[in-house]
């Protein structure tokens, strides 16, 4: 699984891509392995556009970005989930070493992007690198400014929060948009000391991992790009392709005050009727200044005279331009150009590239991607996204007792539409389709109603055989099955359908109790468990057992170990299970430690090739701090992704304390043992709820 690495733009105009491009190719000179990713395009500030102007050097990659408006519609919609789903699955065709990812660019109208970086970053388990640019600030208010940014991503002692790359050190005055310099901008040395030994890169792990300084040449477009932004009449193209503005002069005052200002790179901004200016403009041309080249307002353009005068200048490669705006309206325009890097400009993405490669950190870079890459966390949209990905391949059918519940016809009708699994309703037809009208839901083809007393009479002999050893009668195996629960268990056992999700209307031991009387245990269990897959902010954590096993033995609790390790595994989560008790380690004694310590010894040695360890108090396995003091030596403590609770009685306090408490999404319990997938819901289950576990369903009909 590849190292994730998020650049993170602190501000407006901090030079993000910029700083993009020189990571990439500092990675590429290394060596490595990387890959780029653009999970948002925003439309570019310089044309009438929706195109995100990507990198030359990335035009081959398929960055499979989501547009901006889709991100706000779907925002708007409070249906940020799905945005980061999409986002997630665009990320999983990426096979490298390393993959930068470009975050979303703030801009004044854009003020929420920092929100949706953390989002992404949090969704693709990113480390983050801020990019920020000091402007005007002081090293201390430049300090200030990062460690409010940082907040915003758990601030700058979060483990993930790596460092900062400061960009565009020394840069001259500039107004929010107006990016290019004007007039006698100047440019003195720069002196990287004070930002170099700001305290901030002293604390924690927060580190400078870039320092680059400003040039002009890095941030100077073309004319043709000013042309095309203006959407300007060009008089005569001359050098138009190649020469570059490096600064800007309106001029509107007399030709002796105009000399000074004729210098190379600069575009000169005048009325087109200012016959003075233009013939003085073309005079320096000819006399070998490179001026950038030369602007026309107000639609004015010189008469025929002139421009025959001016010929030889224009030879020269004097780019002449007219706008029909006056030159008030055209500063305006032109100091809201924003120097993208645009795809054609190869030359100065080499430029670039290269500069802020060279001043990047390359002992951090190397201590960074030298170290040893530990398994990714699996996030909760990647967590759902995968779901959502292998439900779909599996392209199953999954029953659903509880057909006449509004929650359960709008998942199954979204489980259909987005092709997650194809549902079997059991209930009334008449009311099923009244309340999806009602509801304004519609139900698509992927969505089976059947009328419960429409195929019972398939189930009486087939049930009565399966519970002969009971004594069970035709009179009792037709009452059992007006249950709807009953009625889909048997359909499950009988091929008909490939699993059942059940429990919104129904309590656990009403969805269990049939599964495990007529279903029973696949070969290889000898007990059935659950485990509920809990979605904190920044990964997944595997909880068993929270629903099933009242008070395990210790070979149960191992086999409770073994089968929630395969399930998280299964699920794309790295088992590092911890065996839960009051106790850490010998530190204490007593019935209950010592079942947890046996336990885990049986769990190790049925299944060495798993990481299992215990007895751990839940602190010791999820913190690294206290796993440090009370389990230095173990390969879990600190680390741990899947928890094994002693009994029932703690582990169902326990998810239902975090769940609540922290405000996070549980799915499932889902069943491990089963011969056949069932799988239960909680009566407060949301519709997300059954959405996913419908999907946990059918992935494990493949299994």
């Amino acid at each position: 699984m590849p190292r994730r690495i998020m650049l993170v733009p602190v501000g407006f105009g901090v030079g993000l891509t910029s700083a993009t491009f020189g990571f990439y190719h500092k990675l590429q000179q290394l060596g490595i392995n990387v890959g780029y990713f653009k999970p948002i395009s925003q439309p570019s500030r310089n044309k009438m556009s929706n195109d995100y102007n990507s990198p030359a050097e990335f035009s081959d990659v398929d960055v499979g970005s989501i547009p901006m408006s889709y991100v706000e519609e779907k925002v708007g919609d409070d249906l940020l989930d799905v945005v980061l789903e999409e986002i997630v699955g665009n990320f999983q065709r990426y096979d490298h070493e390393v993959v930068i990812i470009e975050g979303l660019i703030q801009t004044t109208r854009q003020t929420y992007a920092a929100k949706i970086n953390q989002e992404v970053a949090s969704a693709l388990s990113a480390d983050i690198i801020f990019v920020a640019t000091p402007d005007n600030d002081t090293p201390e208010q430049f300090e200030d400014r990062i460690e409010l940014s940082a907040k915003t991503f758990g601030g700058i002692k979060n483990r993930r929060v790596k460092g900062c790359i400061i960009n565009k050190i020394n840069s001259p005055d500039k107004d929010v948009f107006g990016l290019l310099p004007r007039e006698d901008d100047f440019q003195g040395e720069t002196d990287l000391a004070p930002w170099q030994a700001l305290k901030l890169f002293h604390k924690s792990n927060f580190e400078l991992i870039g320092a680059v300084p400003w040039e002009m040449d890095l941030v100077a477009p073309r004319v043709t790009e000013i042309s095309t932004y203006l959407s300007a009449h060009i008089l005569n193209d001359g050098d138009i392709e190649h020469r570059r503005i490096r600064s800007i002069s309106f001029c509107a005052r007399s030709v002796a005050n105009l000399m000074s200002h004729l210098v190379p790179g600069r575009l000169i901004v005048t009325p087109g009727d200012r016959t003075d200016i233009i013939i003085a403009t073309c005079l320096s041309a000819l006399n070998g200044t490179k001026v950038g080249a030369l602007l026309l307002t107000n639609g004015y353009l010189p008469n025929g005279n002139v421009m025959e005068l001016c010929q030889q200048a224009f030879k020269t490669g004097l780019p002449v331009l007219s706008v029909p705006w006056d030159t008030w309206e055209t500063s305006r325009h032109l100091l809201s150009f924003n120097p993208e890097i645009p795809e054609e400009d190869v030359q100065r993405q080499e430029r670039v590239k290269q500069f802020v490669a060279d001043n990047l950190n390359k002992d951090w870079i190397d201590k960074y991607v030298g170290d040893k890459v530990r398994g990714q966390l699996l996030s909760p949209p990647a967590f759902r996204h995968k779901l959502t990905d292998l439900a779909k391949r599996a392209n199953k059918l999954i029953v659903l007792p509880e057909g006449n519940d509004i929650r359960t016809i709008k998942a199954a009708a979204i489980c259909a539409e987005r092709n997650i699994a194809r549902c079997q309703l059991l209930g009334n037809k008449d009311e099923i389709l009244l309340i999806a009208e009602q509801q304004g839901i519609t139900l698509p083809a992927g969505v089976l109603i059947t009328e419960p007393e429409s195929i019972v009479e398939n189930y009486v002999k087939p049930l009565m055989e399966l519970r002969a050893h009971k004594g069970l009668t035709e009179i009792v195996a037709r009452e059992e099955l007006k249950d709807t629960v009953v009625l889909g268990t048997m359909m499950l056992q009988l091929g008909q359908v490939d699993g059942l999700v059940s429990g919104a209307v129904h309590t656990t031991a009403n969805t269990i109790r049939p599964a495990l009387q007529l279903i029973k245990t696949a070969p290889g269990n000898s007990l059935v468990s659950s485990v509920f897959f809990m979605l904190l902010p920044d990964q997944v954590f595997v909880y068993g057992d929270c629903a099933i096993n009242p008070d395990p033995n210790a070979e149960q609790l191992a086999d409770i170990a073994i089968q929630s390790a395969d399930s998280a595994k299964a699920f794309g989560i790295e088992p590092k299970v911890a065996m839960i008790s009051y106790s850490t380690g010998s530190s204490g004694t007593g019935q209950d430690v010592e079942k947890v310590s046996q336990a885990t010894k049986i769990a190790q040695s049925k299944r060495p090739d798993l990481l299992i360890d215990g007895p751990l108090q839940y602190d010791a396995a999820v913190m690294e701090n206290v796993a440090k003091k009370k389990a230095p030596n173990s390969k879990v403590a600190g680390q741990a992704t899947v928890f094994i609770f002693p009994d029932l009685n703690t582990g169902n306090t326990t998810y239902k304390a975090v769940q609540r408490s922290a405000d996070l999404v549980s799915i499932g319990p889902m069943l491990q043992g089963m011969n056949k997938p069932v799988n239960d819901l909680s009566r407060g289950a949301l519709v997300d709820d059954i959405i996913y576990t419908i999907a946990l369903t059918a992935i494990q009909a493949t299994q």
